[in-house]
């Protein structure tokens, strides 16, 4: 059955309820049920009042049905099969469906493949689970096409056709399921099951192990950026990065005490080297779950941040979900139910330090408690930004099926955790009157950004081929809505600062992160000091830019002091962000779709709509090749040589030169930010 009910178009078979209705500019939303109760989330999407600018555009002869949004309409036949159309009529996406008849016994031939087949494969497949549910497969034809987004996973393809990915969180991965296509269109799998997609040769495929619901949303676009404004428009953007966040973060894996994390910032001072934040990572607390600096090490937190303030440095501190059976809040929490519930076995999540289980944030009343405890232990003293730690959350033991939160079990909702994590933070500030709320998360989903999410890509590894990985997971993070991002400069896992190799390798992260949306050193180096008391964590070695001798603190201070001069630009492109969704750090075709050859680079992106930023990824690189696209001329940033776009550069990389183009109506300014000396200013 075909109908149009309120502006929408909906279909009904055999006990299955599809509802395609306009949201937000040029966008569908897709949503299907088996069961009699519909579901009513809007997961990713942010709350408001579906439509579009053509909105109620529906229309059916009984066999066919038709929806238009501005640039995109769907068709659906009475087989219950759906196509998607830009405004040519060219396809954008068709269900994957083979022996597909109509009711009358007419075998239907696929729009874009024009054959049918005897495999009795349906496109949209409900298997029910015993006791209730369904495990949800969807299938779409697969074309001619590159895909970018997805979010974050830690493999260097930043084309991900021909991947295949999880939809679930973990440590380094962060899976925010939204692709852009060359085809000209953005899609949105809305729904927090943990799950996989393939996007293969033959055939795309979408699949959650545990669901009640099918909802996804397209959107068709003329250019990448439009697609993304239309995203952005539909899920939230992210807030104005606030101006103290755009300078140079120094971290550590652990600064034991007060002391010692205000002597660094003190010592940044002394060699006249801006710091613009400071961090207190983990186990500065008393027991996990208390979430309060340990008072023998940390024995007056206000004044401290008053020091650092009155340097113009910012403190920011970590927190993590996870609490200890012995700590002061557990049994409150547990009578509560503001904590993770196991469905087997011990309530334990994890194992790191002590038993520990998460806090429960998709429970309004645990983040409510969470929030109260943070206010009372940090925020009162000071504290304006916060590193959401285990942001996932992270197991112990990755079974997912084992877990279950208060709105439901993790394998059908876990992946929203970390949105919720945010959630939690931004709704607490935000009740304090604080704008521009910006906090430091390990993982995101799809509609984060709109809580001031800023993502670092986790625990890596600390080598060149690591630093290649977070290239690509950084450009597909922007590409997927999440335009604040970050890496741990240098890696996390190992790293000596005595070892040469180990110091390129910073050196040429270092340069590179200058040109990210935040520019943030951290690292658990070696080797290990000794605890500071027993039942602590060591401390890695010193992380800071003295640290690896004259000649790298140089190059980090040089490029510091870049990063300083941006300011203007990098204020003018976080405004753009904040009002589009446009990211920060994007591939080179988003700025030039025009050019064939951008679509294919994959070691060179845009910072920003005007500076070319190539990075050197391989040890021992004297010269790398950097392609400047076409369509307009471009000045070496270095040099102030010009050269016209189209072509490709072979460019000298010394260890304290990263290749940068930057666009020749630009102007001097921004010339004068990168090198004072060429711009002749």
């Amino acid at each position: 059955m075909l109908r149009i009910k309120e502006d929408t178009l909906v279909y009904a078979f055999d006990g299955e309820k599809v509802v395609i209705e306009a949201w937000g500019p040029n966008a569908l939303r897709v949503q299907a049920s088996c069961s009699s109760v519909f579901p009513v989330e809007n997961w990713a999407l942010a709350p408001q009042s579906p439509g579009g600018q053509s909105a109620g555009a529906a229309e059916t002869d009984g066999q066919t049905g038709w929806i238009r949004n501005g640039k995109i309409t769907a068709k659906i036949n009475k087989s219950g099969k759906l196509t998607f159309y830009n405004q040519q009529g060219g396809i954008l996406l068709e269900e994957y469906a083979r022996n597909f008849k109509d009711f009358a016994g007419n075998v239907e031939a696929s729009a874009s493949s024009g054959f049918v087949s005897p495999l009795n494969i349906n496109a949209r497949e409900w298997k029910p689970i015993l006791g209730g549910d369904y495990e949800l497969t969807v299938r779409f034809e697969s074309r001619d096409e590159r895909l970018y987004g997805m979010g974050q996973y830690q493999q260097p393809f930043l084309n991900i056709k021909g991947c295949e990915l999880e939809l679930a969180q973990r440590n380094s991965q962060a899976s925010v399921p939204f692709a852009v296509s060359s085809l000209g269109y953005g899609f949105l799998w809305n729904n927090p099951a943990v799950g996989r997609v393939s996007f293969a040769r033959n055939v795309t495929t979408w699949s959650v192990r545990s669901t009640k619901f099918l909802d996804y949303w397209i959107t068709a676009g003329d250019t990448p950026a439009e697609i993304l404004r239309n995203y952005a428009a539909a899920t939230g953007t992210a807030p104005m990065m606030p101006d103290w966040a755009m300078g140079f973060w120094q971290c550590k894996l652990r600064y034991e005490s007060q002391e010692e994390l205000l002597e660094v910032a003190r010592k940044y001072k002394r060699l006249n080297v801006p710091l613009s934040v400071i961090v207190a990572d983990f186990f500065h607390w008393t027991k996990q779950g208390e979430w309060k600096f340990e008072p023998k090490y940390w024995p007056d937190p206000k004044a401290m941040v008053d020091e650092l303030e009155a340097m113009g440095v910012k403190l920011v501190v970590s927190v993590w979900p996870t609490v200890e059976r012995q700590s002061e809040n557990w049994s409150e929490m547990e009578e509560k139910g503001f904590l993770v519930r196991a469905d087997r076995g011990p309530r334990i999540g994890m194992t790191f330090m002590a038993d520990t289980m998460h806090c429960d944030m998709t429970n309004p009343h645990a983040r409510v408690y969470l929030w109260g405890k943070i206010k009372q232990n940090l925020y009162d003293c000071g504290v304006r930004a916060f590193w959401l730690d285990e942001a996932e959350p992270e197991y112990t033991v990755y079974d997912f099926d084992l877990y279950r939160y208060s709105i439901g079990p993790v394998i059908q909702i876990g992946n929203i955790y970390p949105l919720m994590y945010a959630k939690a933070f931004y709704e607490g500030m935000t009740a304090e009157g604080q704008g521009n709320i910006l906090n430091l998360l390990r993982c995101a989903w799809a509609g984060s950004q709109r809580y001031g999410a800023l993502v670092w890509s986790g625990d890596i590894d600390s080598s060149f081929a690591s630093m290649r990985r977070q290239l690509a997971a950084g450009l597909n993070m922007g590409l997927a809505g999440i335009p604040w991002w970050t890496t741990d400069i240098g890696g996390f896992h190992g790293g000596n600062p005595s070892d040469p190799g180990f110091r390129e390798c910073f050196a040429r992260w270092f340069a590179w992160g200058a040109f990210c949306p935040v520019m943030r050193v951290h690292g658990d180096r070696q080797p290990h000091k000794e605890p500071q008391a027993p039942g602590l964590p060591a401390s890695g070695a010193d992380n800071e830019i003295w640290s690896y001798g004259p000649e790298i603190q140089k190059i980090c201070e040089k490029y510091i002091a870049i990063r300083m001069r941006m300011k203007p630009y990098l204020t003018q492109i976080m405004a753009e962000t904040h009002k589009t969704g446009i990211p920060v750090m994007r591939p080179l075709f988003f700025d030039f779709p025009d050019d064939p050859r951008a679509w294919e680079i994959e070691d060179a992106y845009m910072f920003g709509p005007d500076i070319l930023v190539a990075p050197v990824l391989y040890e021992r690189t004297a010269v790398r090749d950097v392609y400047l696209p076409a369509g307009v001329r471009w000045k070496d940033a270095w040099t102030g040589e010009t050269f016209l776009g189209g072509t490709v550069c072979a460019v000298e990389t010394p260890l304290d030169k990263i290749p940068l183009f930057i666009r020749e109506t630009s102007g001097s300014p921004l010339q004068f930010a990168v090198n004072p000396v060429a711009s002749g200013v």
